[in-house]
């Protein structure tokens, strides 16, 4: 095992989390030095075939995990330059003001967060920005205060999606532009113009962008930070685990695997862990020593606890008109994201999905084989779909936890059937409207292809905390800074620190703390 140079800080992964402290810290000209596990992304066809990338499955991770009876099971996990925003929908809300206190939910309690809604909003404002994002604050009547409009217009609806927007709004709602990430310039019509990197295609939601247009962690972040001299990345090298000095108390060396097979020692006043809520929280309990019996971080006992992936259901409904719509993802509703007049709790929220196509029914076709007709062949269903996510709460419970067996394999046990009457209600909420909607009644089908084949445990997209950041040593793993309330230069800065999740994509969350967790370090390492 070779010796190499001590670095200012090392962050081990490249997404959200990582990827977005890497560029706030790059201009410090502080050294940094990126570990990524994965290589870059292949640039080629497949990107956009959904053959390729939803049927097959072709750039998910080759492993496998175990579920809590010890069955093996492919998680939804991509290991490549930019991490999981490569294949994100680039939906990028912000929790709720509501999401950081307390809430009551038909299940139980989400947790109050130790900071609240106004010490995010500013680096909120800053990841919108940074991101490329496309919205129109003002528009959601239940969206939190924001300092500044978003810096680029809403992607404008196409006309089938406009005509659901104001069927929506003829039943009393109050539906609005998805807040997305994309590099995209539109002309009077909405159309992209001549200039536009983003094309305005079907193929945001869920592939990785051929034209380099989804605003994913590498193009929006790696990149420009590798322009700074001071910045270095390593690919396909995998930290197997993190080693301590003899007082415990600070990460001296982050042991990884090269490609090659070689292992070297890397140091760092700063160590980031950025690997997903999952891998994160491996990562910590592999790391296990004298000093610290359980894992890193682990004093609680919570490191690997309170895993949460969000209550999902991909739905297509099939519309009486031709749905033309290419850009499809651009509309949301949150009227019962806290609560409806017959609901006490909150439901959560639905926003359009990625346009399906032919492949991606055909993908569906054996569980769909009772709602096909003569009068409508997969072809003719395809044409017709409309596409919906539901996404509603599910709670943080220690029993919904990352474990490693004694060969190091992850483990992951999960309650599937935790906090989902709310999501079953909302779903009931939409199938109710689809005859004002301009949609068949009885055809709102289970899109289970983006759920990873009807397997919920395997939709891991969405992960969360693994980690959660607290004010109280005895029940969290990290400091509001998200540092390691057991060790002095040890931090984390993806989802995994989140105590709840809310019912909205995390992403945008987790960049805005990155940028806040930048600042810290900044100021912490002058």
């Amino acid at each position: 095992m070779s010796d190499t140079p001590h670095y200012d800080a090392i962050i081990i992964g490249t997404g959200a989390g990582g990827g977005t402290l890497a560029h706030r810290l790059a201009p410090s000209g502080k050294r940094v030095l990126l570990l990524e596990r994965g290589d870059y992304l292949p640039r080629e066809r497949d990107n956009w075939e959904s053959t390729a990338v939803f049927v097959k499955g072709k750039y998910r991770a080759p492993e496998f995990w175990f579920d809590k009876h010890g069955r093996a099971f492919p998680p939804e996990v991509n290991y490549y330059v930019g991490g999981n925003t490569k294949f994100y929908g680039a939906a990028l809300f912000r929790l709720r003001p509501e999401d950081f206190g307390e809430l009551r939910h038909h299940d139980g309690l989400s947790p109050a967060w130790p900071i609240r809604y106004e010490d995010l909003e500013p680096y909120y404002t800053q990841a919108e920005h940074l991101y490329l994002v496309h919205g129109r604050h003002g528009e959601d009547p239940w969206e939190g205060p924001a300092s500044a409009q978003y810096a680029y217009p809403p992607v404008e609806h196409e006309p089938r999606i406009q005509q659901l927007s104001d069927d929506l709004e003829k039943r009393g709602l109050h539906p609005f532009h998805l807040p997305i990430g994309v590099d995209l310039t539109q002309d009077a019509d909405g159309r992209a113009t001549p200039h536009s990197v983003c094309i305005r295609c079907n193929r945001v939601d869920g592939f990785p962008c051929l034209v380099r247009a989804k605003s994913d962690a590498q193009v929006i972040c790696v990149e420009p930070a590798l322009e700074h001299p001071n910045v270095e990345m390593i690919t396909n090298a995998h930290v197997v685990r993190l080693e301590t000095d003899v007082t415990g108390r600070s990460v001296s060396a982050v042991v990884t695997r090269l490609a090659d097979g070689e292992e070297v020692r890397f140091s760092a006043d700063i160590v980031a862990v950025a690997c997903g809520a999952v891998n994160s929280a491996a990562l910590l309990l592999a790391s296990a020593n004298d000093q610290h019996p359980r894992g890193l971080a682990n004093s609680s006992d919570v490191v690997g606890r309170f895993y949460m992936r969000h209550n999902n259901l991909a739905l297509m409904a099939v519309s009486r008109e031709p749905n033309d719509t290419q850009f499809q993802k651009t509309l949301a509703l949150h009227d019962w994201y806290l609560g409806a007049d017959d609901w006490d709790y909150p439901l959560g929220g639905i926003q359009m999905l990625g346009k399906s196509d032919a492949q991606q029914i055909h993908g569906e076709a054996p569980r769909w084989a009772g709602a096909v007709t003569p009068d409508m062949p997969f072809e003719v269903m395809a044409h017709h779909a409309v596409d919906f996510w539901l996404c509603g709460e599910d709670l943080p419970l220690p029993d919904n936890r990352v474990t490693l067996d004694g060969d190091g394999r992850i483990h992951l046990a999960l309650d599937e059937t935790n906090n989902t009457a709310g999501l079953e209600r909302l779903r009931h909420k939409l199938q109710h409207m689809l005859g004002h909607l301009g949609m068949h009644e009885h055809h709102l089908l289970d899109h289970s292809i983006y759920l990873h084949k009807g397997m919920p445990i395997g939709a891991t997209a969405h992960q969360a905390g693994t980690v959660r950041f607290g004010t109280d040593p005895a029940s969290s793993a990290l400091d509001v800074h998200c540092k390691a309330h057991d060790l002095d230069n040890l931090y984390v800065v993806d989802t995994s620190f989140f105590p709840s999740i809310g019912a909205v994509n995390p992403s945008l969350t987790a960049i805005a703390n990155a940028l806040r967790v930048g600042d810290h370090l900044l100021e912490r390492i002058g």
